[in-house]
């Protein structure tokens, strides 16, 4: 029996189901690699478990140190391109998946004034609950358009995160779809977005399809941490439509996509948003939010890092850039107000990856690492997951031509 460790969980290669040879295809001259889902037994959604973050072993740079040593994006991946989102319809379908638990959804108020969050390497964020105060703000425009992400690993059932990038498309870590090098895939993923303490506002989605590095899949990416701190740590999920035709990003509307370091500064610095669902805050019920200022550091596979609080369960969450909805712009006595270089809002340029464990003892990090996204992952992801060069666009695509990667 070979036992394979993967991000400090410990898996048997007898629990993962057989993989047919026809589920798994490889396209873009084998640069990719995709695996349809079969249909089978649902997640537990009441008891599933995070999928450990994969911890790196080595602590990342200060933001001082990132930043005097910050490499240029432009030599590394080209002119920085994005895709538009779009905003849904908002039409609600709740379905209640369990039982709500007491005491999930509160945050206590601070008992005194406390010391911004940094943690040891210095680096500042501010880790907090998306809903407002009495409000459930992740229903609405953009929150709604992440979700938490359920599946299994032979028998158990698990949880990340992951969000809307077209209509019927998701995207979130490729640790949450694969084991790395190891050429199997998990199963029975169940995206549902907005999720809030045992409530499904937006209905469950099934995923048909998933896609991934091949470079990922087989352990030959070009990786700093293997199977941890990578260049590729990215999946595209195509979900199924419902009923009558529609996918959840009709509802819910979906991110935009940036790659080659778009909205990122010449030191290679860029305001990040993330969003997921750690287990350590709130127990996982609910969407957590973080704001960092993130960094591009070339010694470690060009990952950005970011300063947060987001523990196991938050793999695979949006890394945002530009979070929010898009103001009037007006004039004043001073002049007129203008767009900045990279100011497409709720733009997704990266997902969780990873997390350095600071503190020995406690499971919790203070930074945590996404995989750049660059021409040749997530634009080429898209790309096969939306058209097939013999029948065209797919009906999960809103996009009508294959983007100029």
């Amino acid at each position: 029996m070979r036992v394979i460790p993967i991000s400090g969980l410990i898996l048997s290669a007898c629990l993962f189901a057989s993989q047919a040879s026809a589920q798994v295809l490889q396209a873009a001259a084998g640069k990719l690699t995709s695996y349809d889902v079969h249909e089978g037994a649902l997640p537990d959604f009441a008891n599933a478990k995070p999928l450990p973050l994969p911890m790196s072993r080595n602590a990342p740079p200060s933001q001082r140190d990132g930043i005097l040593n910050a490499p240029n994006l432009r030599h590394l991946f080209g002119a920085a391109k994005s895709l538009q989102g779009a905003t849904g319809s908002g039409e609600s379908n709740p379905v209640r998946l369990f039982a709500p638990r007491e005491n999930r959804n509160a945050a206590a108020p601070d008992a005194d004034i406390v010391p911004n969050q940094f943690g040891t390497q210095n680096h500042p964020f501010t880790t907090s609950l998306v809903n407002a105060s009495g409000d459930n703000t992740v229903n609405f425009y953009p929150y709604r358009a992440a979700g938490k992400l359920f599946f299994k690993i032979g028998t158990g059932s698990f949880v990340c995160s992951a969000s809307m990038v077209q209509h019927g498309l998701a995207v979130t870590a490729a640790h949450c779809v694969a084991n790395y090098g190891a050429k199997q895939f998990y199963s029975a993923w169940q995206f549902v977005p907005a999720y809030q303490n045992g409530s499904a506002p937006f209905g469950t989605w099934t995923v048909a399809k998933v896609w991934i590095l091949t470079a990922y899949y087989a352990g030959t990416d070009n990786c700093f941490q293997a199977g941890v701190i990578c260049p590729d740590d990215v999946a595209i999920l195509v979900l199924k439509p419902n009923g009558v035709k529609k996918y959840a990003g009709d509802y819910t509307g979906y991110f935009g996509v940036g790659w080659n370091g778009y909205s990122f500064n010449g030191s290679a610095q860029a305001l990040i948003s993330q969003l997921g669902y750690p287990v350590a805050l709130n127990g996982g019920s609910v969407m957590e939010r973080n704001d960092s200022q993130g960094f591009t550091n070339a010694g470690m596979s060009n990952n950005t890092i970011i300063g947060s609080l987001m523990t196991g369960g938050s793999s695979g969450g949006p890394w945002l850039v530009n979070l929010g909805m898009t103001p009037s712009y007006g004039c004043d006595s001073g002049g007129c107000t203008v767009k900045g270089t990279g100011s497409q809002h709720n733009t997704v340029v990266g997902v969780t990856s990873w997390g350095y464990l600071a503190t020995a003892g406690f499971y919790r990090s203070m930074q945590q690492g996404a995989a750049p996204f660059t021409s040749g992952n997530v634009c080429a992801l898209i790309n096969s997951a939306c058209f097939n060069p013999r029948t065209g666009r797919k009906a999960a695509c809103n996009i009508t031509s294959p983007l100029a990667c």
